[in-house]
């Protein structure tokens, strides 16, 4: 089974940057630079599109291979970003973005989460977390802040 890791959120998302991408950003440059291929889970299209668009503007010395699924080379860039039918070979940690659990989430080793500020928008966490703990899944919480800490 997995480490579910959930992050607490304190700030609200914006349209144009949701809290939970940029801190995810910084979770795919940290699982390139420590050797382990991640895939980004995405609820849609748009939102893979935007998260792509975010890692594209990191500075130029932070850049990080990435692509959307079916583009790239073979095997994919270190970090994947994916809408649907997600692919988690010789993937180490899965990053969901989407409100719900991937398919893939009982192959994975690590699975990162995120617990929104908005109240409207911790009822599908919390129920990710449920779903992830009857998986058998391994969970801890840390709060966002932290990220900057390790």
């Amino acid at each position: 089974m997995a480490k579910v890791v959930f992050y607490l959120l304190d700030e609200s998302p914006t349209e144009a940057e949701p809290a939970h991408f940029a801190l995810a950003c910084q979770l795919a440059a940290r699982c390139y630079r420590t050797k382990q291929k991640c895939l980004v889970v995405c609820a849609d299209k748009a939102s893979a599109e935007l998260f792509d668009e975010l890692l594209w503007q990191l500075p130029a010395d932070g850049f990080i291979p990435h692509n959307l699924a079916g583009e790239g080379p073979v095997g994919g860039a270190p970090v994947e970003i994916c809408w649907q039918n997600p692919n988690m070979t010789g993937r180490v940690v899965l990053i969901n973005l989407a409100e719900h659990i991937p398919d893939c989430h009982g192959v994975c080793k690590q699975i990162v989460d995120f617990v929104p500020a908005p109240e409207t928008l911790k009822l599908p966490a919390r129920e990710r977390y449920k779903l992830y703990r009857a998986a058998g899944h391994q969970l801890d919480t840390l709060a966002a802040a932290s990220i900057n800490e390790n």
